[in-house]
């Protein structure tokens, strides 16, 4: 009999903590055997870095993951959504698409050679970003681009017909699934059976 997937409530922004969290508990509960994961995501985003590294080993793994937006699912979060073969949203949410920005701290200064690979590699997350999510959707790089360019946000209707959302349903897993919640930088703790 196959074992009930785990499912791993991610209610954080995509930064170095909370991913290293959520590939923590996919980690251990693979060393357990278990193979099928519903990951509920509800992130403002973060790092670019971070959400493309999960994306990447999630998507590596030797497993069925599927995700599930259960709020708002806002820009690197949304690499991390498409990082499931078949991917949810509540009725009341949202999903939103923007490009990419560069932070300079204090007085920072620049030469000409360092600007121009700050601009380069914020080109080149552009571009992956929009790979990811075209990959995952059937659109086309450039229009994913457009989309990011002019802050696309998209109800759960509009998502689905954009192809980033599969279904829209309001259940997220059936009672008696663990899970395992990861919240704004904190490690993982295990919550009690639903």
């Amino acid at each position: 009999m196959a074992s009930k997937p785990v499912a791993i409530r991610f209610f954080a922004p995509v930064i170095d903590v909370a991913v290293n969290a959520l590939i923590d508990a996919v980690d251990q509960k693979m060393k357990q055997g278990i193979t099928d994961f519903i990951i509920l995501i509800s992130s403002p985003g973060g790092s670019v870095i971070h959400g493309l590294s999960a994306y990447n080993y999630l998507k590596g793994l030797p497993v069925s993951i599927t995700t599930h937006n259960f709020g708002s699912v806002d820009s690197i979060g949304i690499v991390l959504y498409c990082a499931g073969s078949r991917r949810l949203s509540v009725p009341q949410a949202r999903f939103l698409l923007h490009g990419v920005n560069a932070q300079f701290k204090g007085n920072q200064s620049f030469e000409e050679k360092q600007l121009e690979e700050r601009l380069k590699g914020l080109k080149i997350d552009i571009e992956n970003i929009a790979k990811v999510i075209a990959a995952n959707t059937g659109r086309r790089v450039e229009d994913v681009t457009d989309a990011m360019l002019e802050r696309t946000t998209l109800n759960p209707e509009e998502a689905r017909s954009w192809g980033l959302v599969h279904e829209i349903r309001a259940q997220l897993f059936e009672a008696g699934t663990e899970v395992i919640s990861i919240q704004s930088q904190q490690q993982p703790q295990q919550v009690q059976k639903a």
